[in-house]
């Protein structure tokens, strides 16, 4: 992209009507974005990794759970069985017991058997007791990993549902003020965690212009009026031509400086009829290379805004975790 701001600013020198005042004008604008448009694109760039990172942690969180979920079921198990195993030999113990009282008076040989068995019984006795504590401990440990995985499962489940349903409230409220422009053009769509509100040109300008006309115009006041108030946002407006070259001396002279020159006519009407902040606005242009269907041209000369959701809730709960 700054390639082609590059190029738009040196032809703007090379021009004979353009003054030195007014190319050093535009030379600053073209910083501008550039440093702008830099920043978008490392923005969406993590808004992409984060969003991934986000559905892997989700992916393993649940994939950990439904095993923890099994191991506790199994040491749940082996706790039972271990505990009546306990109780088992706790009662041949007890009756052990009963049975040397009752036989202590018979002789010697008969007395020093039967004390025998009670000790080893006495000792396989302690062995159980020990080993019924220490899965006891376990037990208590792999409930409270579960609870505690759960826990992080539900929040992620949370997070991701909660993201969804602010762009699903976000699209319905700009689909809400665009009623009126539903079959001239004009498309809201939720893709990929951001929402692109898709301007046919015919909407919006006359064949070759970078002025917005007043239908046009009015749809952009409405979705200025409609985001305005949203504070976590960041909003992308790309403009797109079709294959037709253009031929013109006089700017714009080619597709690229049409498709970044009305991407700007647009954030201007959308900043000058909104409260909108311009930190969280940047233009740019594709030219004729993003087509969204290559067989109807009037399709690919298009405006898209792009409005991507706040990422700080994302960032903090993968940094913390």
């Amino acid at each position: 992209m700054r390639v082609y701001i590059l190029m738009f600013s040196i032809a703007l020198l090379s021009s004979a009507c353009v003054s030195s005042k007014k190319y050093k004008e535009l030379l600053q604008q073209q910083k501008v974005c550039s440093d702008d448009l830099a920043k978008f694109k490392q923005s969406s760039q993590d808004f992409e990794t984060t969003s991934k990172d986000l559905q892997v942690k989700f992916d393993v969180a649940q994939s950990q759970l439904t095993k923890l979920k099994m191991d506790t079921s199994a040491l749940g198990t082996s706790f039972r069985k271990a505990s009546n195993d306990f109780q088992e030999t706790r009662k041949e113990f007890d009756e052990l017991t009963k049975s040397f009282e009752k036989y202590k008076s018979l002789g010697s040989k008969e007395t020093n058997a039967l004390q025998k068995q009670l000790e080893q019984k006495n000792i396989e006795l302690q062995k159980k007791s020990e080993a019924l504590v220490d899965l006891d401990a376990e037990l208590k440990s792999k409930e409270k990993l579960l609870e505690e995985r759960e826990a992080r499962v539900n929040e992620l489940e949370e997070l991701l549902k909660r993201q969804d349903n602010a762009l699903k409230t976000l699209r319905k409220k700009v689909s809400d003020a665009l009623i009126g422009f539903e079959n001239k053009g004009l498309k809201v769509e939720q893709k990929n965690g951001k929402i692109y509100v898709s301007m046919e040109a015919k909407l919006l300008f006359k064949s070759g212009s970078i002025t917005v006309e007043a239908e046009g115009k009015s749809a952009l006041v409405q979705i200025g009026k409609a985001l305005e108030n949203e504070k976590d946002l960041e909003i992308v407006v790309e403009g797109h031509t079709d294959t037709d070259k253009l031929t013109s001396t006089a700017f714009p002279r080619n597709n690229w400086e049409l498709s970044v020159l009305r991407a700007t006519s647009v954030v201007e009407i959308l900043l000058n009829n909104s409260k909108m902040n311009p930190v969280k606005l940047v233009a740019s242009g594709r030219s004729e290379f993003l087509p969204v269907d290559p067989s109807d041209k009037a399709k690919n000369r298009r405006i898209e805004i792009i409005i991507s959701p706040d990422l700080n809730a994302l960032y903090e709960i993968i940094s913390n975790n």
